[in-house]
């Protein structure tokens, strides 16, 4: 499964961004996935995840209420809206997936490349 992630920019605060996830090959329409986030001199952290089966979906403490993750029809991209943006939503952005949903917290088999959201106070 490759992975395309697309859809950072720069953003003023309190504004709103949708990062997209494309994939190509394998089974991704059958995959959980989900979304990263690594800030400048920090670890990289989990934002967000979606069931391959069900579509139940799953947020961050610092994230949630602001944020949604959604598959297409045709479950081949996944979307990434947060709204509400703050300056510590600044990072690089990564998509991930999984034939285990349980693995995507920690150790997801597949990533993208990152793409950076800034957002400007």
């Amino acid at each position: 499964v490759q992975l395309q992630a697309s859809g950072g920019g720069l953003v003023q605060a309190g504004g709103s961004l949708r990062l997209s996830c494309a994939a190509s090959g394998g089974s991704f329409s059958t995959y959980a996935a989900g979304w990263f986030r690594q800030a400048p001199g920090k670890e990289r952290e989990f934002v967000a995840r979606i069931s391959g089966s069900d579509g139940d979906t799953t947020y961050a403490l610092s994230v949630r209420g602001r944020t949604t993750i959604s598959r297409d029809s045709s479950k081949t991209t996944v979307y990434l809206i947060m709204n509400r943006l703050k300056p510590e939503d600044t990072a690089v952005y990564y998509c991930a997936a999984d034939e285990n949903l349980s693995n995507i917290y920690d150790r997801p088999r597949y990533w993208g490349q990152g793409t950076q959201v800034t957002v400007s106070s």
